[in-house]
């Protein structure tokens, strides 16, 4: 089937709706259908399963994350870093009441946890390159997960944070990401091969079982 982003966008919508009332747990795919207005066969040919749709939604964030381009020539990775991420919890917002129950639910739900664990660290990975450091190879990996731990602290803050400017979140991250870097010895720069921008030392590796939205 052609892909189809007005129908990918319906069903996202409806998923994120329908989650907010009734509960993402027990949430079928046949239910985000109906409520899209679109035939289970479509959707499932676009979306094979609600947790399809739900890396769906979370790749539309990368791309808005991603789309700003290239940092700032003299900013500091931490500032990089820092922006990105703030930059992905902004496109949330609007989506929070629905995200609140997702996360709850999936807590709960040992297969999705496991299950959506790729996604978040390529949401991770995507950050990290918003940001001009490198994702990719072990050390990317590394990178990706430690930099998940940040984003994991943070977005407990950012989950009842109602200030309108997100000032609780920011002065969260900022603190995480400061906490990183002082437990690794600090955003160590090591060049790059062909003299590109260095990229930071990876921060300590995330614990297991934790569940997050990329």
């Amino acid at each position: 089937m052609q892909d189809n982003p007005e129908t990918k966008r319906r069903l996202i919508e409806a998923a994120l709706a329908q989650a907010a009332v009734r509960g993402w747990r027990d949430l079928s795919l046949a239910d985000i259908a109906a409520a899209a207005g679109v035939p289970l066969a479509q959707a499932y040919a676009l979306f094979p399963s609600k947790q399809a749709v739900l890396e769906g939604f979370l790749a539309d964030i990368d791309r808005v994350v991603l789309e700003r381009g290239a940092p700032e020539p003299g900013e500091t990775a931490h500032d990089r870093l820092f922006d990105a991420v703030m930059r992905r919890f902004e496109a949330l917002t609007p989506h929070r009441p629905a995200l609140r129950v997702i996360l709850q639910d999936t807590r709960r739900d040992p297969l999705a946890l496991l299950c959506g664990v790729g996604g978040f660290l390529r949401s991770m990975a995507a950050t990290l390159e918003a940001a001009g450091i490198a994702s990719d190879g072990l050390g990317g990996l590394l990178r990706a997960q430690g930099l998940g731990i940040v984003y994991l602290q943070t977005l407990r803050v950012w989950l009842q944070d109602e200030t309108p400017d997100g000032a609780r979140t920011m002065a969260a991250l900022d603190r995480n990401l400061r906490r990183a870097e002082a437990l690794c010895g600090g955003l160590r720069r090591r060049p790059r091969r062909g003299g590109g921008e260095p990229a930071p030392e990876p921060p300590p590796v995330p614990a297991e079982g934790q569940s997050a939205i990329g």
